[in-house]
Parts: C-alpha cells; structure tokens; sequence
C-alpha cells in the first residue's frame, strides 16, 4: 500500500463517517432542513481524522515512541518512507484543507463555529502532542468519545435541522457512536500494549491490562448499540434493529481476546466496520420512519 494512504488509516476513518451518519438520522426524525450541512460535516470529520493521524505518526515517531517492524499499521516516518519534515508539512496541510468545509458551515450555525474548528484542531494536535498527550496518558478513550461521538453527532445534527429540538437525541445517539468508535482505540492499543509500555506510553490498555479492556471491549459494544435505539421512545417500537449487531460485536471481542500481534489489524477493521454498519441500520429506519409518518 502506497505509505501515504497507509498513514490515512483507512480502516479507521469509517468512524468519522458514522458519527456523521447518525447525526443525519437524528435530523431525519426531527425534520431535515439541508442536507448539505451534512455534507460539509463528513468532509471536516474525514480531513481532522486524518490530519490527527499524520500527527499522531509524526508526534510519536519524534518522541522515539515508535519501532521498526511493529506489529501495527505501517508507520511510513520510521520505517523512512515518508521523511519527518513531510509528514509535519502534511499534518498542517490537512488541518487546512477541514477549514474549508469548517468554514462552509458559518452560513448554517454562525460565527461561532469557528471556536468549534478550532477546538477540533487542538484536539487532533493534542492526541499525540503538546506538554501532556491525551493518548499518553489513559485519556484518549475519552477524547474519542467526545470528538467522535458526542460532537459530530450534535453538530450535524442540529446544523442539519435548524432546530435545539434535536439535541437530546442526538447526544443520546452521539454517546452510543462515541462507545462504539472507542473500541477501535481500545482494539489498536490491545495490539500495541507491549511496544507502549516499553516506552512508557500509558494507554487504558496498559494501566488496567488486556483483560480487563477485552471487558471494557464488549460492555461499550453493548452500551453503545443499545444507545443507537434512543429513537423507540419517539414512537416507534421497531426501530431497534442496531441492537442485532450485538451478536457481531460478540464474535469481535472473542476474537480480540483470542488474537495476537498483526492479527489484531482485522480486529481494528471489524470493529470500525460494526459501528459503521450499525449507523447505516439507524439511518434507514430514520428514513423509513419519516415516510410513514
């Protein structure tokens, strides 16, 4: 795979798609306005996603966290496919281009979007950079929650309906992909606990260990699907056909748990894949339930 994709972390970026995704099912129950604040939504939650892995690649490879030969996703800055300089230059690049459509979303929700952007930036710099790293540290679970669930969700879907109506739902909806897209970091931090204790990065998988993450692994799989059928109290008693992908996600954790080194990367796969899945499961039955009603 050409190095520059392969530091996108394609197998990953299904995550931004889907919280995206859920935020334009919440619109849908509440009454879609534009679909285009959508649109820009996905494009600025795909360009910050890969700017924050450049910078993670960049960052870490600058820290001398990263090895020659580790059993994760090619890292094109230390095997020297990809010069430090470039990957830097890239980092901030990327980081450009997601104001583009950042900006694009002024005309729906105002001025003060920008602070959000903003934010965003920080945050994709602050994974891996900065005085204290949030994934060094046991808080990039928590990050990912927040910027991949909670805040993609909310935003598109209020950006998309032109309403505060929504947002209940759509926090409720936005924990559930938050949970769900944190078992893609748990999955990669599974596979990278020992390189990551050996230089002294303290993931939640290095502080509390792999079983009990393999643990935490199916209880956010669970709590996350269920919270993906927030939408039942609003009258409609069939829409909880994200609950079924709870059998999947069980297959997933026995594998988690029974796999070892490169053999995690389809692990990585199948989880981001699942929340993807669940999410398109909820935006049908949003759009089947405005049709009927």
């Amino acid at each position: 795979m050409n190095p520059w994709i392969e530091a996108m972390r394609p197998r990953t970026l299904p995550v931004s798609v889907a919280g995206v995704l859920a935020g334009t099912a919440c619109a849908i129950i509440y009454g879609l306005q534009s679909l285009w604040p959508a649109v820009c939504c996905l494009l600025f939650a795909l360009l910050a996603q890969v700017a924050s892995n450049f910078a993670n690649e960049y960052f870490d490879y600058r820290a001398g966290l990263d090895r020659k030969g580790r059993a994760g996703f090619r890292r094109g800055v230390t095997e020297g496919d990809i010069s430090p300089a470039a990957m830097r230059r890239a980092t901030y690049l990327t980081l450009l281009l997601a104001a583009l459509p950042g900006c694009a979303l002024i005309w729906w929700g105002g001025w003060w979007l920008i602070a959000v952007g903003i934010l965003v930036g920080i945050f994709a710099l602050a994974y891996s950079a900065g005085p204290y790293p949030l994934s060094h540290h046991g808080l990039g679970d928590v990050a990912v929650v927040v910027f991949f669930g909670l805040v993609p969700v909310g935003f598109t879907a209020w950006l998309a309906t032109g309403s505060t109506a929504v947002i209940p739902l759509a926090l409720c909806i936005g924990a559930g992909v938050g949970l769900l897209a944190a078992n893609v970091l748990i999955v990669n931090n599974y596979r990278d606990m020992d390189d990551d204790r050996a230089v002294g990065k303290h993931t939640t998988v290095v502080i509390f260990g792999r079983k009990a993450m393999g643990r935490v692994y199916l209880a956010c799989s669970i709590a996350g699907l269920l919270l993906l059928c927030s939408p039942i109290p609003w009258g409609h008693c069939w829409m909880a056909l994200p609950a079924i992908m709870i059998i999947p996600a069980i297959r997933n954790r026995r594998r988690l748990i029974s796999h070892s080194g490169s053999e995690h990367n389809d692990d990585l796969r199948r989880t981001a894949l699942l929340l993807l899945r669940a999410t398109l499961l909820l935006l049908a039955e949003s759009i089947v339930a405005a049709a009927i009603s």
